[in-house]
């Protein structure tokens, strides 16, 4: 499949990953599928709420921080399936950024991971937002580079 968002979400995602350094952004992309993709209608901005509690069955104490990990809040993931459903939307995917770090899926990205989803990832190097790479989940659960397109806002 393919990904489109505008121009303005790509800002978007990669303003709230540069205002959040150093630890991880998160947020929601909802939209529309087709046969042919999916389209991003709407970013929504979540708070990365880790906690060494949100995970407790990881025992690398160096990863246990929201600079290496993010969680959306069950209730939030809720609160966007609903008014979504309520415009004819869904989530589509997840956006996070890794501060310091390439744009390329993690572990825990894959442990955590939904099939169903896009995954966007934006690198931000010493504060500023530079590589965004998007990813998908193949029937071995193994991400692979899903393609993303950047349309203008007439789209």
């Amino acid at each position: 499949m393919i990904l489109t968002v505008t121009a303005t979400h790509e800002a978007t995602i990669r303003t709230h990953a540069e205002r959040t350094y150093p630890e991880e952004c998160c947020g929601l992309l909802l939209g529309e599928i087709s046969p042919t993709g999916k389209t991003v209608v709407e970013v929504w901005e979540t708070e990365n709420v880790w906690s060494p509690e949100t995970a407790r069955e990881l025992s690398d104490s160096d990863t246990l921080t929201k600079e290496r990990r993010y969680v959306i809040h069950p209730k939030e993931l809720l609160r966007a399936q609903k008014q979504g459903r309520d415009r004819q939307l869904r989530i589509v995917g997840i956006y996070h950024s890794h501060p310091n770090y390439p744009a390329i899926p993690s572990e825990c990205d894959r442990e955590y991971a939904w099939s169903e989803y896009s995954y966007i990832i934006v690198a931000v190097e010493q504060g500023q937002a530079t590589q965004l790479t998007n990813w998908t989940l193949d029937q071995t659960h193994h991400f692979q580079p899903e393609p993303l397109v950047i349309a203008t806002a007439e789209s």
